[in-house]
């Protein structure tokens, strides 16, 4: 099968040819249609998550059709179309997992990362990691539901029941979350890189109620907001822009240093949390949904072979929405 496959992270990935894989007992085998690109795999790429599996098959956001099923798998059919998350299995017995926060597993593995993921054209996965995938949405618009979506739906519902959200970076989660905070009858605040105009022009046509520099103040106080951008000097700015009692909530895997700041701008009860990956039921809640708002991804395809230049591009901002290779 055809793959691009990281040697070694700062270097570009290589195209490959690679023996089809074989499932366990546990796991689906597919035939990948597309794998949505993700700034998690800049941060794999840029060395900045530590200790990838080398040599590495990139992706986690994967859409196939199952075309083999595991001795002990149960509840797949052959020709089923399933996508594959961060997620990739977990131990199930720790405290965490118990506990309703699978996400938190000290044993759990990740697709595209400790896992080969999907950027090839077969893939293995763990049956119970995999989502069946709503109809409607045909394979480029549903891959950014498996990380954009679900991860980014996680870091929403950390908002609980504000009425007034700032979403610093407006990417591939960021689009996906406005029409569900739309559909809520909440109100969105987008902030993008100053001077982004393409980008600024973009989230008003989402229905962003205001646009601006991550630079500027908002016209008024939040009550929450949403770092999905990798940049740590936004924590004291989106500080400074909440409301007394309002909540600063860092949606990546991985952030840049945040500088010091002053007490002041933390005092009267706000707060700042983070995100880490996702659970089953943040996949079955969301997946659920999107149908019910009408989610509408704006993808941008490359081919496997331009997986290089998807990733530069999702660097470098040239695309609106999220970026999704084609098979």
């Amino acid at each position: 099968m055809r793959a691009m496959i990281l040697e070694n992270p700062r270097q570009p990935l290589h195209p490959a040819e690679l023996p089809i894989p074989s499932p366990t007992a546990l796991q689906l085998k597919l035939r990948v249609h597309a794998c949505g690109i993700c700034r998690t795999d800049l941060h794999i790429l840029d060395g900045e998550l530590a200790h990838p599996k080398l040599p590495l098959v990139m992706g986690h956001q994967i859409v196939g059709t199952v075309v083999e099923i595991g001795d002990q798998v149960a509840g797949f059919s052959l020709g089923q179309r399933v996508g594959v998350p961060w997620l990739g299995q977990t131990c199930q017995h720790c405290r965490y997992c118990l506990s309703g926060q699978e996400n938190l597993c000290d044993r759990a593995e990740f697709t595209g990362y400790s896992l080969d993921g999907g950027y090839a054209d077969y893939a293995v996965a763990n049956a119970q990691f995999c989502f069946p995938l709503p109809d409607g949405y045909p394979d480029l618009q549903v891959a950014p539901l498996l990380c954009a979506g679900l991860i980014g739906y996680r870091a929403y519902r950390m908002t609980g029941e504000a009425e007034k959200i700032g979403f610093y970076g407006f990417g591939a989660a960021a689009h996906i979350l406005i029409q569900v905070a739309r559909h809520q009858g909440r109100q969105i605040y987008a902030f993008t890189r100053p001077g982004d105009q393409l980008g600024q022009s973009f989230a008003r046509h989402l229905g962003a109620v205001w646009t601006g520099g991550s630079d500027e103040l908002p016209p008024e106080p939040l009550d929450a907001a949403i770092i999905f951008a990798p940049v740590g000097a936004l924590v004291p700015a989106a500080l400074k822009a909440v409301d007394k009692g309002g909540r600063v909530v860092c949606a990546g895997i991985h952030m840049s240093e945040i500088p010091a700041f002053p007490y002041d701008i933390l005092w009267q009860e706000r707060s700042v949390c983070s995100v880490a990956n996702l659970t089953r039921q943040d996949g079955d809640t969301f997946l659920s949904l999107a149908p019910q708002v009408l989610i509408q991804t704006e993808v941008t395809p490359f081919a496997l072979e331009q997986a290089n230049e998807a990733l530069m591009a999702l660097r470098q901002g040239r695309f609106n929405g999220a970026a999704v290779l084609v098979m």
